[in-house]
């Protein structure tokens, strides 16, 4: 497998595919098939596991010598399986210190990522045609990161040896394509393959262009048109990406490259898998047993409010250790944690009082805020796009869909929080800044903290989801793990993974302004049911699904693999 992250490796996660990456090649291991991971080092990650170099290699790219080096490290999870490392000398792979994507400009999008990964890329491309890694039976690419080697090993006549090994592709999200100049920029294709390009056929060529941007190659296509089979992350996003997309609408789906994808549909190439989670049964059985103590009344640190409370004031100090002035939003989210603390200890003497029969562990299992909403997710449109729209109140007032949640939360349960963990786009980022300075029911932390992150699914008792579009999702998934229930979008994975009205809330509409209003709607349903017998019955049923890798590394090796 070929991928630009990996959850298996500290500190080399940014998304869903590094979940899918560490946890697929130990489902697929009972299945008899060994999945080797190859990714860029960054300048760091070889290190932080003490990667043992395998060998060095020269590489011609962007008309430079390059020196490589080649490493490796058993798989933590995967007995018999190795992750490689490609690690550049000149440090085009390293950026910004333990980063693992660049953040680009306006004006040259994906411009160093995309130097980055073509390099990466050619690299694989050299040390498998040059048996300096072990020649695969098949060839796993993921996203537009790792397309690029598919282009090498079917239209570059250096790798003619790599032409007959098979590569399927796998688009985690088909919005991110990575596209680039054709020439006459230093990250385009004529910068990384001058003589690839001038060889290149015009049927070859127009295989790989965008078909919007005619003279940019698009890497997405790429991985598309040129493996053998083409796969998306759930059933329901495998059909929407078949359809254009119309942002306007509200409605994002083939992004442009429909037309490839209908094609790969009409010849039985293209397949929906869903991913899936890890559920620990000792994990769970821990969980439950934690229940039990907390309707006794006995104070378990590391899974209460409390633990939440301490995590979240942790990660934030954490996060200002390299910063020579504590950021806005990191001093508001701090202030609303000491308010936090402070009613703690005002309420110490009487929270015990509060908790809930032991028929009915799952109510008030953090001991803090009478209702506690959650949501995790990076900070794009993609994500909050729903979230950030304008709506007009009854008393005339105009604000934004997470305005009213907080004001409606804030009716409904005076002491209700609505905790927010997450990172991305600078202007939603002082956008939610903003609102939380407005309302104290709101704490926004501009980061990711794994800890924080867990303590959420396990503390929260709604988690919301409100994606534009999501390919599959694993939030949904970890807060159903932990019974919490959660309300999302109707889209992608979230629709394969969430049952309306049993485990969940699904809201639609057909318009930006009609998912607003049905989010709206939905949220009041919730209010309306929250802690009712049918809300207690949606969390055991949420806490009960399993979406196993079992069943989908079976699908993998059987339908996308080929493998008998």
């Amino acid at each position: 497998m070929l991928a630009a992250e990996n959850g298996s490796i500290p500190r080399a996660k940014v998304g869903g595919m590094a979940d899918v990456i560490r946890d697929l090649p130990a489902a697929l291991a009972p299945q008899d098939v060994i999945a080797d991971v190859i990714m860029p080092s960054y300048g760091f990650l070889a290190a932080s596991v003490n990667a043992i170099k395998l060998a060095e290699f020269r590489v011609t790219f962007s008309g430079s010598r390059q020196s490589v080096s080649l490493l490796t490290t058993p798989h933590p999870d995967v007995e018999g399986a190795v992750i490689y490392f490609i690690d550049i000398q000149d440090g085009v792979f390293s950026g910004k210190p333990q980063e693992i994507y660049s953040q680009g400009s306006d004006a040259r999008p994906f411009a160093e990522d995309a130097n980055k990964f073509a390099l990466f890329c050619l690299c694989v491309a050299t040390a498998i045609n040059e048996q300096l890694l072990p020649m695969p039976d098949l060839i796993h690419l993921h996203d537009w990161h790792s397309a690029m080697f598919a282009l090498l090993s079917q239209y570059d006549e250096n790798f003619q040896n790599l032409s007959a090994i098979p590569c399927v592709y796998t688009i985690h999200n088909l919005a991110i394509q990575g596209i680039r100049p054709l020439r006459d920029d230093s990250s385009s294709l004529s910068a990384w393959f001058p003589s690839l390009l001038e060889k290149l056929s015009a049927e070859q060529l127009g295989t790989v262009i965008d078909p919007r941007y005619r003279h940019c190659i698009n890497p997405m296509r790429v991985g598309i048109n040129l493996c053998a089979k083409v796969h998306l992350v759930s059933p329901t996003y495998a059909d929407e990406v078949l359809t254009p997309s119309d942002h306007h609408a509200g409605f994002f789906g083939g992004e442009g490259l429909e037309a490839d994808l209908q094609r790969k549909q009409d010849s039985g190439a293209l397949l929906g898998i869903l991913n899936a989670c890890v559920y620990d049964e000792l994990a769970d059985e821990a969980s439950v047993a934690l229940s039990v103590k907390e309707s006794q009344g006995i104070a378990e640190q590391d899974d209460s409010w409390f633990g939440l409370l301490e995590r979240m004031e942790s990660a934030l100090l954490r996060w200002q250790a390299d910063k020579p002035w504590v950021a806005g939003c990191d001093q508001i989210a701090l202030t609303r944690i000491a308010g936090l603390w402070r009613r703690v200890w005002l309420s110490k003497d009487t929270h015990i009082s509060k908790l809930q029969p032991a028929d009915k562990p799952s109510m008030n299992k953090h001991k803090g805020p009478s209702m506690l909403v959650t949501s995790v997710g990076r900070l794009t449109d993609q994500k909050v796009l729903i979230l950030r729209q304008r709506v007009l109140l009854g008393n005339g007032q105009r604000v934004s869909v997470l305005e009213s949640i907080l004001q409606a939360l804030a009716q409904a349960h005076p002491e209700g929080v609505f905790i927010l963990l997450g990172s991305g786009d600078a202007e939603i980022a002082r956008e939610f800044s903003a609102i939380a300075a407005g309302y104290a029911n709101f704490i926004f932390l501009n980061g990711y903290d794994e800890a924080v992150a867990d303590a959420l699914y396990r503390n929260g008792d709604l988690f919301m989801m409100p994606s534009s579009f999501e390919p599959c999702g694993i939030s949904q998934m970890l807060a159903m793990k932990a019974g919490q229930i959660c309300l999302v979008h109707g889209v992608g994975g979230l629709r394969d993974t969430v049952a309306d009205n049993e485990t969940g809330y699904l809201f639609f509409g057909d318009s930006l302004a009609g998912q607003a209003e049905s989010l709206l709607e939905r949220f009041s349903d919730v209010l309306g049911e929250y802690n009712s017998d049918k809300w207690l019955n949606m969390e055991r049923l949420a806490s009960q699904q399993r979406f196993d890798w079992a069943n989908s590394a079976l699908k993998y090796k059987q339908d996308l693999y080929g493998f008998a």
